[in-house]
């Protein structure tokens, strides 16, 4: 009783209240006042409305469909301009957002000024990579084209298998700090981990440590209290939340910042698919084990982690500061291997690229043998899917494994509903028995590798602020492909699935608006 009294009360409880009363209010107002006051004038009235609303609807879906705009969100907001016109405009002003919101311009404008000056790509280093990554050049070169940012030698990677792996490695290298933190979460939420880590927070703030901190506001709405940030600043740590969460329905809203990001020193980084919950590092436990992964990047590479934890955290603490004095730090890596990427995504406005998609789409195209994915959610458009199955078609070993218990019904139902056509291309899909795989990553031809934050859903590679790092040759790979033969050890192969009737029949019908979600 206590507990569902909590959830009634909660901040987010609130939250969804107040929107679903916005919602109500804007939308059918209109049709109760009709409704009461139904003389000839109101009529005439209601019908020019209506004739305006249809005008307004048709000319929005031609600019649709003349837009950049993927072909399943196309569809999506094409049925609602058509059939529910006025729930349809409304929704398009708030959510179809084309422009970054005003207070991101100039920051977004200063954050690719200090990649041009800090990210610049000589000709002789060019010409090194072309070298010595082959045919897989180019893979790298449409990072750096899209985001400015650069491929890296001198860097090791060490791959992190669990989150009790991972969490035990973050406080050591925390616990070694001397200059600075960054750290920015998607989620975080007190508990045995998070406190864990906020005690050597304090500690290195007293020590001199400069220790910024930047956490998803509704991300973590059930998690923290609103004003949790200023408990934060109480004690020396510079703490924002970003995007802070009103009840009131808008496109900012919609695009989260769902990255992990953890970077000590400018020296040692760290990324994945881990949020600061008990639940990743599995001291609770809710959908049996949480079997996670993430990996610590250390040498040159990290400048990029450096950026991109600067160009979020700017925008929201409302500053323009100079990267140099982070970015400026010299690292010799003795044991260092292959190439390391870094890369980060945003919304359209951010990035005017669909670069996590494109990245996993260019991987799956110039597969030769075969291609392993690990994912929560799989909710992939037209793209993603026939690339998937052309790689398996001409041969590739396509794998992908998914959870067998899951953390959300409604998303496992839609994740169920892709397997039906992969199944028939010949590509082999495993659900992971032991509990909930969160991990985020591929592994192709032994060569080419990506851990980050990016889930195979329309919310990470569409809406979402992400990041993740593309490895080629790295020594960790053997390590990933490891634990991928591990995960199909402890897995079910789904290859006799069939998805219910009624169940399949409502997932159709809601995929038509994934996109918009």
């Amino acid at each position: 009783m206590k507990k569902l009294l909590k959830i009634l009360i909660s901040r987010m409880t609130l939250v969804i209240l107040a929107i679903l009363l916005e919602i109500a209010l804007s939308i059918f107002v209109p049709y109760l006042i009709i409704n009461y006051y139904n003389p000839l004038l109101v009529k005439v009235l209601f019908t020019s409305f209506d004739i305006l609303l249809r005008i307004i609807g048709i000319g929005l879906f031609i600019r649709i469909i003349n837009s950049k705009m993927n072909i399943e969100g196309q569809l999506g907001w094409s049925v609602l301009l058509l059939f529910l016109p006025l729930l349809g405009i409304i929704l398009y002003f708030i959510f179809v957002r084309n422009r970054p919101p005003k207070r991101h311009r100039k920051y977004i404008a200063h954050t690719n000024n200090q990649i041009k000056q800090y990210q610049v790509k000589y000709k002789e280093e060019d010409e090194k990579l072309k070298e010595d990554l082959g045919d897989y050049y180019g893979q790298f070169e449409y990072i750096y084209n899209s985001t400015g940012l650069k491929t890296y030698a001198n860097t090791n990677v060490e791959f992190l298998p669990s989150g009790e792996r991972f969490y035990e490695e973050l406080l050591k290298q925390l616990m070694s700090a001397q200059k600075f933190i960054f750290m920015e979460y998607f989620i975080i939420e007190r508990g045995e981990m998070w406190t864990g880590i906020l005690n050597i927070l304090k500690q290195k703030v007293e020590q001199g440590v400069e220790v910024r901190v930047m956490y998803d506001d509704l991300g973590s709405i059930s998690k923290l209290p609103a004003n949790y940030f200023k408990r934060l600043q109480k004690v020396g740590i510079k703490c924002v939340k970003f995007n802070s969460f009103v009840p009131i329905v808008s496109a900012v809203h919609n695009n989260r910042d769902h990255r992990k990001i953890t970077v000590i020193d400018g020296k040692i980084a760290f990324m994945g698919g881990l949020n600061l919950a008990d639940e990743y590092i599995n001291v609770k436990k809710l959908h049996g084990y949480w079997k996670d992964t993430g990996i610590k990047i250390t040498g040159d590479a990290v400048r990029s982690a450096i950026i991109m934890f600067l160009q979020l955290y700017d925008v929201q603490s409302g500053q323009l500061e100079d990267y140099s004095k982070y970015l400026q730090i010299s690292y010799s890596c003795e044991s260092s291997s292959g190439y390391v990427c870094p890369y980060g995504d945003g919304p359209r406005y951010f990035c005017k690229e669909n670069v996590a998609e494109n990245v996993y789409l260019n991987i799956i195209n110039q597969a030769k043998r075969y291609v392993w994915i690990s994912t929560p959610y799989l909710i992939i458009g037209n793209k993603l899917t026939n690339a998937l199955c052309n790689a398996s078609r001409r041969g590739v070993d396509v794998r992908i494994i998914t959870p067998h218990i899951p953390d959300k019904k409604f998303i496992h139902a839609l994740t169920h509903s892709s397997y039906k056509r992969l199944l028939e291309n010949g590509i082999k899909i495993y659900e992971y028995k032991e509990g909930f795989i969160h991990a985020k990553q591929v592994v192709c031809d032994d060569c080419l590798a990506v851990v980050g934050s990016i889930n195979f859903d329309y919310r990470s590679l569409l809406h979402h602020y992400e990041c993740a790092t593309l490895m080629y040759k790295t020594d960790c790979i053997k390590d990933i492909i490891v634990d991928f033969t591990n995960l199909f050890k402890n897995a079910i192969d789904m290859k006799n699935f069939k998805q219910k009737n009624l169940s399949r029949l409502m997932c159709a019908i809601c995929k038509i608006f994934t996109p918009l979600l």
